[in-house]
């Protein structure tokens, strides 16, 4: 015979009045997340945002399928050995790796230098204390 998984009691939380709150209760009750997402600076980190990724992104694919297409409708073109048994294919399959890796450091460097300072003030308005 099997048993039926029965719900869970629900634990009783008395609400938290919002109106009249000094910056103790508000902080207990956590930040106001639709004001900050409403907010000019939340607005100008989303820009500031997907200025760099979408260009990035449509870069990165840009060349990746280049890379796709160029090794099944040009073989070859990939297959044309540089020196050794090194082709031009390789060489390119390789500069993948070091395309991503070189997209992902410009992303942390550009992070650090124009997104994490408007992060740290946005939270910081907000009342958040972790990192």
């Amino acid at each position: 015979m099997t048993e039926v998984a029965r719900p869970l009691p629900r634990a009783s939380v008395p609400p938290v009045p919002l109106t009249g709150m000094g910056a103790d209760a508000r902080h207990a009750a956590g930040p106001d997340y639709s004001a900050i997402v409403d907010s000019e600076a939340f607005t100008a980190l989303r820009k500031r945002f997907r200025r760099y990724v979408f260009p990035m992104t449509a870069l990165f694919l840009a060349w990746y399928l280049t890379y796709v297409l160029l090794a099944a409708y040009a073989p070859g073109f990939m297959g044309v050995r540089l020196t050794g048994s090194v082709t031009i294919g390789l060489v390119l399959g390789v500069l993948q790796f070091v395309s991503t890796i070189a997209i992902t450091w410009g992303y942390v460097r550009y992070a650090r230098r124009a997104i994490d300072p408007q992060v740290a003030q946005i939270r910081q308005e907000a009342g958040v204390d972790r990192p």
